[in-house]
């Protein structure tokens, strides 16, 4: 593939990022908006460890080989990229050719059957357990320092830096072993018949477009890019168009790798929170127990903001949404369910912050598994 890069036009800085993997829902799509001014990281900073050596590196899957370039819409995509972007026609025409069509990936996108009820603490199990938690320990020892900047710099405390990670890919173990080309593509063009399917793939193909962005930037192959099945990289899993909008060189060494740069993976996580919402002043607990009462004025206040706090303790409290503990004056919140199957309901009286994290996957019940795994991660560091 050197001659497909040779023939890329370099108009931009060189954003290293080697092979990855990873599952993962899916992130939020890089928007335009202007990163926030932060302080400079130290030049001198002690350089974090790299990440776990037991990172696979390898396709575990078979493709099948299908001849995309057949496809008008693949035909369209590859005109606009050499119209908008000045890809070689021939060049990418070459690439596509070699892209494969992923079944599983299809599979795995699509919706689950209706009528499984949800289940917050057969969610949590999975997440909030001896192996997850041990290997926390481990990852925040070996990264005190980037942590421990990353939480003085964007103001986004450790726990929940190392909460996303280890929900992601334990700290680097699970990554995933998908080419990110062949997932990409065969979602783009081929998602599974659903109700939002144009907007997926609309979405996947944006995706496309960024990774072959990324791979020109980096100088890289991009049929070596690995990811989860649904294109997902790195350690915090980002979305190729999330590494180029907030993808962050912080261990200083004029690369950005979320492979294998745990201080890279470490900054990229607490930027992405910060530009979407983290307010690094907000004091006490991201989410407080809530009471609701038997009148239920209170259901039309559950994702009434989507993902934003918007209302008043004193709307909350009209409506029967109250917590005994005593909440910060001034301060919205969004009133959220944990469902638990059979078993009673949990309510929560969600900041700012909780919703910060649901940027990263639109669950409640993600946002709360981050929550809890930094908090066990803390407490078993006896620290």
């Amino acid at each position: 593939m050197t001659s497909f890069l040779r023939s890329m036009p370099r108009r931009f800085p060189v954003l290293l990022l080697a092979l990855v993997a990873a599952a993962g829902a899916a992130h939020a799509a890089a928007t335009k908006d202007k990163p926030r001014a932060h302080p400079k990281a130290s030049t001198v900073a002690k350089p974090a460890k790299p990440a776990p050596k037991a990172l696979a590196r390898k396709v575990d899957y078979e493709g099948e080989q299908v001849n995309f370039r057949e496809w008008k819409a693949v035909a369209d995509f590859e005109e606009e990229m050499a119209t908008k972007h000045g890809f070689e026609r021939d060049a990418l025409k070459a690439l596509i050719a070699q892209v494969n069509y992923i079944d599983s990936a299809v599979q795995l996108v699509k919706p689950a059957p209706p009528g499984k009820p949800k289940n917050w603490q057969a969610y949590r199990d999975r997440f909030i357990e001896p192996i997850r938690i041990n290997a926390g320990v481990e990852f925040w020892a070996n990264n005190a320092e980037a942590l421990a900047r990353a939480e003085a710099q964007y103001g986004v405390p450790a726990e929940i830096i190392v909460g996303i990670i280890g929900v992601e890919t334990v700290y680097g173990r699970n990554t995933g072993r998908f080419r990110v080309m062949d997932v990409l593509t065969t979602l783009a063009f081929a998602y599974p018949e659903t109700p939002n399917r144009e907007a997926r793939m609309r979405f996947f193909r944006g995706e496309l477009e960024n990774t072959l962005l990324l791979a020109r930037q980096s100088n890289m192959d991009p049929l070596t890019l690995l990811g989860s099945f649904a294109g997902a990289v790195g350690l915090p899993q980002f979305m190729p168009g999330s590494i180029l909008a907030y993808g962050v060189d912080f261990d200083g060494n004029g690369q950005i790798d979320l492979r294998n740069s745990a201080s890279d993976a470490i900054g990229s996580v607490a930027n992405f929170l910060v530009r979407h919402g983290w307010q690094p002043g907000q004091a006490g607990p991201i989410a407080y127990p809530a009471d609701v009462s038997p009148a239920r004025a209170w259901e039309s206040y559950i994702g009434k903001g989507g993902l934003a706090a918007t209302s008043s303790v004193e709307e909350l409290a009209a409506a029967g949404a109250v917590s005994a503990l005593a909440l910060p004056t001034g301060m919205l919140f969004g009133l959220i369910d944990l469902q638990n199957g059979a078993e009673a309901t949990e309510y929560w009286l969600a900041t700012d912050n909780f919703f910060a994290i649901t940027h990263y996957n639109r669950s409640y019940f993600y946002a709360m598994s981050v929550v809890e795994l930094g908090r066990a991660v803390r407490a078993a560091r006896g620290v």
